[in-house]
């Protein structure tokens, strides 16, 4: 297994990349969603400084984050806040979606892996990826699509050297299987969280196969309650708040886990950190169960 007895927050990728499991992701620095109006970049260049004072070493992004009007975008205010990057830093990106100049997006094709590629390579400033995925679908996972001449193109560039590592986005089991006779596997990142636990089998194979775990919306993203109230009593035995519960939650429930929690607040971000201090006792898991 890819951990580190004497650190239950530490996971090894790939083998190789030593790093905190509770992490980072950039997509509400630029704004405060997918998409939306710009938010202030001083706040979330203070932000990002401020999650690597705090022990955060892994941070996910995209290319394609940015505001609505594109003056703001998440890779930019990495590499004006970070750049040149701790040593110990992994910036995880991914591909998949090309976007029109109307704002429209449409799948990838893996003919144009390469320029997505590249482009993350540009506006990060830096020479190879640690970690990319490669996302399918959007909210849904396409079950029964196939992910191999994409994956493929990717695996091409990591042989190239661009690429450190490879990993999946918003996949099935079918796909887990289909990536891993294509190339090395070393990440997952599916929606999970306390109220979404459809992917549990998937995350199973990951553990057993000691490949990451990184669930994009840890926190549900927005899109709907996840506390039903067992939070909320956990959380006061604890002197927590319900979002912090969740977050140890996640990482209590395998060792494969990593957390990606996004803020475009200092405050919020400190507190997202803390969460990683929390260690449940038998009855919250029993509650939480």
């Amino acid at each position: 297994m890819n951990t580190t007895a004497s650190n239950p927050l530490e996971f090894r990728l790939g083998g190789d990349l030593s790093i905190n499991r509770l992490g980072f992701g950039a997509m509400r620095l630029p704004c405060n969603g997918f998409r939306g109006p710009a938010r202030d970049p001083e706040t979330g260049r203070a932000v990002l400084r401020r999650a690597v004072e705090l022990g955060v070493n892994l941070i996910d992004t995209a290319d394609f984050y940015q505001s609505t009007d594109g003056a703001v975008k998440a890779n930019a205010l990495i590499r004006e806040a970070l750049h040149p990057y701790p040593s110990n830093l992994v910036i995880a990106t991914k591909v998949g979606v090309v976007f029109n100049s109307d704002g429209s997006h449409r799948p990838a094709t893996g003919a144009e892996m390469r320029r997505l590629v590249e482009e993350n390579l540009a506006s990060l400033g830096i020479n190879r990826l640690d970690l990319v995925y490669l996302r399918i679908g959007e909210m849904t996972v396409p079950h029964g699509e196939s992910l191999a001449e994409r994956f493929e193109a990717l695996a091409a560039l990591r042989e190239e050297g661009l690429i450190r590592h490879l990993g999946i986005s918003n996949v099935d089991i079918g796909h887990f299987d289909e990536a891993r006779a294509i190339a090395p596997l070393v990440a997952v990142q599916n929606n999970f969280h306390i109220a979404k636990r459809e992917d549990r089998s998937l995350l199973q194979a990951c553990e057993e196969a000691g490949i990451a775990f990184c669930p994009f919306f840890p926190l549900g993203g927005g899109m709907g309650e996840i506390d039903d109230g067992r939070l909320t009593r956990v959380a006061k035995r604890h002197g927590a708040t319900p979002t912090q519960i969740a977050l140890a939650w996640l990482l209590a429930s395998s060792p494969v886990m990593l957390a990606i929690p996004g803020t475009g607040s200092v405050q919020h971000l400190e507190e997202n950190v803390a969460a990683g201090g929390i260690r449940l006792t038998d009855e919250d898991h029993a509650e939480l169960a």
